[in-house]
């Protein structure tokens, strides 16, 4: 179990700083809170003491703790994280204040930090915010966020905090175990969307979950990973670059530019099988009888990529979605393909949940998982891919 405190400040996001607290401990952290007075102003620490078991620290003089309260909290971390980390905090941590029990905490401690920024998109994009992230980023700190978005004032920019589970990506990244240090790992994700006309697309069911959950584990090994994404409703997992498309033909083109660095290919994406031969121009009207489409083939990346590698280099990685015949069809696909592991799995089960039960199926074995969370199926299907690197 690894041990995190939490500072919260104050700026309106630190409502969802207790959702963050419960997302580190259902992840296996035990967390401990440092709360500024500001912070109370937004959320009442009866709430962290309700999910952590302890009462928030919000002062120096805590008579909880026998000796100096920042030490004690400084040497029982392995990491800290701050969130909402204001404008106000970033600049005192950059210069080294220490006038309240969160930034004591913070120049006592020389281990990992993550902070996740939230302001107005004004204060972010000023000078003065950006030379003290500059600052902290120098002496080793990581930030989740900002993302842009809707803010509390009613505008819209780059400011909003990064989402509870974004952050604790972040957070798990810093303290991973990094297997994948050094590699860089290719990632296809998300259903594609073949435009029919300037209104309508042919698409399919594929939220991106568990291509984004691959993302942010390989992210978390030390990969550096770069994302191909469909159109999703997902934010971006941290420390992964992402690339964005809609057509298989964009994601082709896209894989194409990033395949030559890549040490491991996992291509976890829906990518469509046909579009329409013609893309009409206007808004096709309905009209009285039936109307016929005629469909092309899209490109075949998976069957391109295995053309195209020499040997097995680089660790190619194939997902099957099928109905019926999970593993004979996910067998076929590896010699077809000339892929070195197929994922198969089940429409009915993986699409739009955040579970999956999946095969994963080489020319030697095949390995059933019962069902998961889509991170725990991403962290077995990584540890295959490491498995297959070291050979």
């Amino acid at each position: 179990m690894k041990n995190a405190v939490v500072g919260v400040t104050g700026g309106i996001a630190a409502y969802k700083a207790p959702l963050l607290v419960r997302e580190l401990m259902r992840r296996g952290f035990s967390v401990r809170v440092v709360m500024t007075e500001s912070a109370a102003r937004f959320v009442g620490p009866v709430t962290f003491t309700g999910l952590t078991g302890a009462p928030p620290v919000r002062d120096l003089w805590d008579p909880s703790y026998a000796g100096e309260v920042h030490v004690e909290l400084a040497g029982w971390a392995d990491v800290m994280v701050v969130a909402p980390a204001t404008a106000n905090v970033i600049a005192r941590a950059a210069q080294g204040l220490a006038d309240d029990a969160l930034t004591a905490t913070l120049l006592c401690w020389d281990g990992p930090t993550v902070y996740a920024p939230a302001m107005h998109h004004r204060m972010w994009d000023n000078p003065a915010t950006a030379r003290n992230v500059a600052l902290l980023a120098a002496a080793g700190a990581s930030f989740a966020g900002p993302v842009s978005g809707p803010l509390a004032s009613g505008e819209s920019g780059m400011g909003r905090m990064a989402e509870p589970d974004a952050i604790a990506d972040a957070v798990e990244a810093r303290l991973g175990q990094p297997d994948l240090a050094g590699r860089t790992v290719l990632i296809s994700a998300g259903g594609t969307q073949e435009d029919l006309d300037p209104v309508r697309f042919l698409g399919n069911r594929s939220t991106g979950k568990m291509g984004y959950a691959l993302a942010a584990e390989a992210a978390r090994r030390g990969a550096r990973v770069v994302l191909v994404s469909g159109p999703t409703a997902l934010p971006d997992p941290a420390g992964v670059d992402v690339v964005r498309v809609r057509s298989a033909r964009e994601m082709e083109e896209a894989v194409t530019a990033h395949r030559d660095a890549a040490d491991a290919i996992l291509m976890a994406a829906a990518v469509a099988d046909y579009r329409p031969k013609d893309l009409a121009a206007h808004k096709l009207k309905k009209g009285d009888g039936p109307m016929a489409l005629e469909l092309v083939r899209n490109p075949d990346i998976l069957a391109g990529l295995g053309a195209w590698r020499e040997g097995d280099t680089p660790v190619l990685v194939g997902f099957a979605v099928e109905t019926e015949d999970l593993v004979a069809r996910a067998r076929g696909k590896l010699e077809k393909k000339k892929v070195d592991l197929v994922v198969a799995n089940e429409a009915a089960v993986s699409f739009g949940k955040d579970t999956n039960r999946v095969h994963l199926v080489t020319k030697d074995d095949v390995v059933s998982l019962d069902e998961l969370p889509k991170r725990d199926v991403a962290s077995r299907v990584l540890d295959r891919v490491r498995e297959l690197l070291d050979q």
